[in-house]
Formats: structure tokens, C-alpha cells, sequence
């Protein structure tokens, strides 16, 4: 068997040094296994370039730029044979990269290549030549521009094909073939009315798709679905500022679930596009555009509804009945006797995490109901942390006080049961060198929020829902109706954040003052961690931190504390009771940090 390479496995890429691991093979062929500066007796120095003369020598004799394998080697792009592409990037230009994303392969009608086709039957190739050759006015001639040959061009590079602005142009005015900023044709103009039907055959055999057969038929895809919501994307990438990159995904999502959708007619589930991204596809954004055109059934589970799943799986099914009254009126409230308000989300979370252990040991026991439970269980029951005694007792309270009002159990156990508090936490300053240091913290987003929080104690949904109209002239305007002076360090954070954000996202109609790239294109609020996972300080104890130094500085005059910060009584005296105490220092410090 001979030994020689080839003439194409010589020049692929090499592998690197054994010795460094970072530089090239010095040789394919022979083979050298080292680079110049690691060969046993060297290190030596490498050879010019063979080709060029070029001293940046990359394997083989050549350089890093001659090498058909090197980093910076140029070569035609496989889809439209455009010169100036890597092999980094598949040799394929990013105009040819968004085709193979959005067009199937085939065999193109005029030059007769196989690569990704169009709408039209044409390769990229033949459409840039169309293009090229365009009269202003007149439709694309395909067969006749491609007809004596075509004229190659330079990769990634744009052509300036029309004078007139793409938003100019009203939809009257825009010629035949016009492609719509979804980024697709469609032949004939969209439908002004969609028929969707609200019976949905169910499935008999729920069998997953085919990822490659799903991915195809999308490309191809011709609905009046995509052509009926195309006038909806274009408006709301119009209105929020959307990338074209964040248009382009909204439309193959939408195109991924009119394939992956029960029926052609059905409405589409805003669960069948939670699965988006395993497609990869976009949620968010699609979800708005179909909540806007009509065509949404929301039935996404609320995350309070998750964990009420996850915490009472495996218990028995009348114990689990009993659990879910429990949870519909404490999420929903009641109007019938005895009456009730709907609780918050949260309460519910951490009376449940405070039950969940019991209800458990309860139903390994082999007790299949809540109304089997009496005094002497809940007391053996209720764990020995305080804290935790604390939760369970609050939460089993609720349960059966609830079962006993609607009579699903005989009789209340916890009514015998004193009740139990929680010990008294004593609330402590924080390190001023690291207030400080947040503070002058690089990202404009972060200062302004540390600042917020440092010189006015603002809590973290109050920091995070303020919009642009709560601010003026130096005042914010909180929803409680106090209005706060702002102090000047937060006067020069605020102008630089809003400098940021003006030059980052000019377009978004966003109201809120701190926006991210994930809300900038829409109208809630940024996340909670937002823009404190930065600066690496919990925005809770930076205000209790600011609420100490100011009830210290005042000597305890309670009643200012809670007209500064809006807290009260029962709170304030919590920070009051921390004078004289013996965890505290002699001196706090003051409550306008300085600047160093």
C-alpha cells in the first residue's frame, strides 16, 4: 500500500505541535509532528512562505494565508461561487449562511446547479445577477438575465439596488414580487381574513416528528397562515425596533408552527411554541405576533401551578383533591361563604414548601386523607427548626381552615395548637467598601440601580418598574404617590444610563427606565436579578443597609423613617429596636455615601 497523501490531504488543516499544543505542524508531508520553536535541537527559525515570501508561516511551506487549511486562506463560496469566504464559516458568505436557514435544495431552473432554491426556481447566483441587471420599475428577468452567463462578485458585500427607503413604500406602491421584510415572497397579495376553526381532531398515537423531514417541509412552506401574519411582523418590527436577525426568526417560527400544528385551520397553542427553540425558533416574540393577529390559545401553566404540580405528585388522590380546593381559592379567592381574597403567588410557594415534607410522611404512613389527621399527628409532625415549624404551621393552618369551611374534613386539628412565631431577625449594615465600589461600577445600568437603592432605599420592584415618565425635573414619582428629590450622584448615573440606552436602542418605545436586550423589542419590565447580578449585592439588604444608617442618624424617630421610605410601623420599629444593641458598632455610617 503506498504511503503518499494525496495531493487534498496534504493541504487540510494540520494538527497542532505536540510539544505547545498551540502553533501548527511545521509539516504535513513529510510528517513533523513539531512547530519550528519546539523540534528537538531548536528552536529554529520558520521558512519564509513559499508562495508569497511571507514570513507569518503557517504549515507546509506556506503561510497562514496560501494554506488552503490556514485561518485567513480565501476561497469562493459554495452557494452563489462569491470570492472571500473562510473555512470558519462552511466557505459560505452570511447572505448564502440565512439561505441555507430559509430556502430548501434543488436543482436551479437556469443555471442548472444544485444549491438552495428560492420562490422564483433560482439559486442566489442567478437572482444577484437578476438583480444586478434590474431595470427601475420593472419584475426581475431571470431567463434573460442569466442568459450569456453571469458576473461573479465579492462575498459579504451589500448592493445598493434601490433608491427608494423600504419603509417608504406603501403596500400600494410596492411592485410585483415584492419581498416583505418577514423575509419571504408570496405570490399574490395576504389575506385580509384567516378561517380558523375551533374543533381540533385529536390525535390518536402522539408520535414525535421527524427533525429533518420538519426542517425541510418549513422551508418550503406556502400557507395563508405566514402570508396573513406578514402585515403583523412588519408592524411590530416597525414599532419595537426589531433586528432584521429577530424578524427572520419570528417568521421560520411561524412557519414551524403551521407544520407542526394539529390541523391547517386550528388555532395555535402557546405550549406548541414553547417547544420552539428545540427547533430553533423564537417564543416571545411569535407569541406576540399571534396574540395580535387572534390566533393564540393561551394555555401555558402558570410556574405557581408547576410547583403545586411538583410538590404534590405521588400523594394519594383524595388527599390531592383536597390540596387543589385549597390552591384554586387561595390562587383565585372566593365569592361565596365564608369569602376570601386570592393570596399572592409567593405565599402560596412557601406555604407549600412548608407542608410538602408532611403531606408526604403523612401519605407514607397510609393516610389517604386530610380529614384523618388530628391534633397529635400535626404535632408530631411539625419539624423542630423554628423557622420551618413557623411555615408549616402557617401553611397547614390555611389548609384545613379552608377544608373546614367548605366541610372536607370533620374538624380543624391546628385549632388546639398554639401558634407558632418565628424568632425575630436583627437586620445588619453592609460593607461600605463594597457599597462604594458598586457604585462606581463601569456598567451605566448598575451604578444607577445601586444608586437608586443606596441614596433613596428603593426596594427592587419599586427600582425596576420605573418608567421615563416618573421622572422629572430631578423628581421621581413613586406609585404610592411620595415624590423624591434625586441626589446628584444619582442625577450623573441617571444621565449616562440614559445616554446608554438611547445610543444602544433608539428605536424601542419601551416605557420602562431599565431595559435589556431581551425587553428592549417589547413592554414589560427587565427580570428580577436585573441590574443587580452585576454588581453582586442583594438590592434587599442594600436598602436595609441605607433604612439602619438613617434610624441611627435620626436617633429612632420612627415616624420619619416610615415617611422617607414608606414602611411601617411594625417595621420601623424593627430597625429602632437595633439602638444600643450590642451587635452594632458605635457609629453607623452616614447615610449619603460618599464618593471617594
Amino acid at each position: 500500500m503506498s504511503t503518499t497523501p494525496g495531493a487534498n490531504s496534504r493541504f487540510r488543516p494540520p494538527r497542532t505541535c505536540f510539544s505547545c499544543g498551540v502553533n501548527k505542524a511545521a509539516w504535513t508531508w513529510p510528517r513533523v509532528e513539531y512547530c519550528y520553536d519546539c523540534m528537538p535541537g531548536g528552536p529554529f527559525p520558520a521558512p519564509p512562505c513559499e508562495k508569497c515570501g511571507s514570513s507569518a508561516y503557517f504549515s507546509q511551506g506556506l503561510c497562514d494565508r496560501c494554506h488552503p487549511g490556514g485561518p485567513d486562506h480565501l476561497g469562493a463560496c459554495r452557494g452563489c461561487l462569491a470570492w472571500g469566504v473562510y473555512r470558519q464559516r462552511s466557505w459560505l458568505c452570511s447572505s448564502c449562511i440565512w439561505w441555507r436557514t430559509h430556502y430548501p435544495r434543488g436543482v436551479c431552473a437556469y443555471c442548472h446547479r444544485e444549491s438552495r432554491i428560492a420562490d422564483q426556481g433560482a439559486c442566489r447566483l442567478c437572482v444577484e445577477q437578476a438583480r444586478m441587471l434590474q431595470e427601475p420599475g420593472r419584475a426581475l428577468d431571470l431567463a434573460g438575465a442569466n442568459k450569456h452567463g453571469q458576473q461573479l462578485f465579492f462575498a459579504n458585500m451589500a448592493f445598493q439596488r434601490r433608491r427608494t427607503p423600504r419603509a417608504a413604500l406603501t403596500p400600494d406602491a410596492r411592485p410585483k414580487g415584492w419581498k416583505t421584510p418577514g423575509g419571504w415572497n408570496r405570490p399574490g397579495p395576504a389575506p385580509t381574513t384567516l378561517i380558523v376553526s375551533e374543533w381540533v381532531q385529536p390525535t390518536l398515537i402522539d408520535v414525535d416528528p421527524d427533525p429533518e423531514l420538519v426542517l425541510q417541509r418549513t422551508l418550503i412552506e406556502n400557507s395563508e397562515l405566514t402570508r396573513y401574519c406578514a402585515g403583523i411582523v412588519r408592524e411590530h418590527a416597525e414599532r419595537f425596533g426589531w433586528s432584521k436577525r429577530q424578524r427572520n426568526d419570528v417568521v421560520r417560527s411561524l412557519r414551524l408552527l403551521q407544520t407542526l400544528r394539529d390541523s391547517p385551520t386550528a388555532k395555535i397553542r402557546a405550549s406548541d411554541a414553547l417547544q420552539l427553540p428545540r427547533w430553533g425558533g423564537s417564543i416571545v416574540s411569535t407569541i406576540d405576533v399571534l396574540d395580535a393577529a387572534g390566533l393564540l390559545v393561551e394555555d401555558r401553566p402558570r410556574p405557581i401551578e408547576s410547583y403545586f404540580t411538583s410538590k404534590t405528585t405521588g400523594l394519594p388522590a383524595v388527599m390531592r383533591e383536597q390540596l387543589d380546593v385549597w390552591f384554586q381559592i387561595m390562587r383565585h379567592g372566593s365569592t361565596t361563604p365564608p369569602r376570601r381574597y386570592p393570596r399572592h403567588d409567593q405565599t402560596i410557594r412557601t406555604q407549600l414548601l412548608g407542608i410538602a415534607p408532611i403531606l408526604h410522611t403523612w401519605a407514607g404512613a397510609g393516610i389517604t386523607s386530610l380529614a384523618q389527621i388530628n391534633t397529635r399527628m400535626v404535632n408530631d409532625a411539625l419539624p423542630d427548626d423554628l423557622t420551618q415549624r413557623h411555615w408549616a404551621d402557617r401553611g397547614l393552618r390555611s389548609v384545613f381552615l379552608i377544608l373546614k369551611a367548605r366541610k372536607l374534613v370533620f374538624a380543624d386539628p391546628m385549632r388546639q395548637l398554639p401558634i407558632v412565631n418565628t424568632r425575630a431577625t436583627i437586620p445588619l449594615p453592609l460593607d461600605p467598601a463594597a457599597v462604594r465600589t458598586a457604585l462606581n461600577h463601569p456598567d451605566p445600568a448598575t451604578a444607577l440601580g445601586i444608586a437608586l437603592v443606596a441614596f433613596h432605599a428603593l426596594t427592587n420592584a419599586q427600582t425596576r418598574a420605573i418608567q421615563l415618565t416618573d421622572i422629572i425635573d430631578g423628581r421621581l414619582t413613586l406609585p404610592d404617590g411620595r415624590v423624591i428629590p434625586l441626589a446628584g450622584p444619582v442625577r450623573v448615573r441617571l444621565s449616562a444610563w440614559l445616554d446608554q440606552r438611547t445610543a444602544r436602542w433608539p428605536r424601542t418605545i419601551n416605557p420602562h427606565l431599565f431595559v435589556t436586550q431581551h425587553t428592549a423589542g417589547r413592554m414589560n419590565a427587565p427580570g428580577h436579578t436585573f441590574p443587580w447580578k452585576k454588581a453582586g449585592l442583594n438590592p434587599q439588604s442594600l436598602r436595609t443597609d441605607r433604612i439602619l444608617a438613617e434610624i441611627h442618624a435620626t436617633g429612632g424617630d420612627v415616624r420619619r423613617l416610615c415617611d422617607l421610605f414608606g414602611i411601617g410601623i411594625e417595621s420601623a420599629s424593627r430597625y429602632a429596636a437595633t439602638l444600643g444593641h450590642p451587635t452594632f458598632r458605635e457609629e453607623l455610617p452616614d447615610p449619603r455615601p460618599r464618593l471617594d
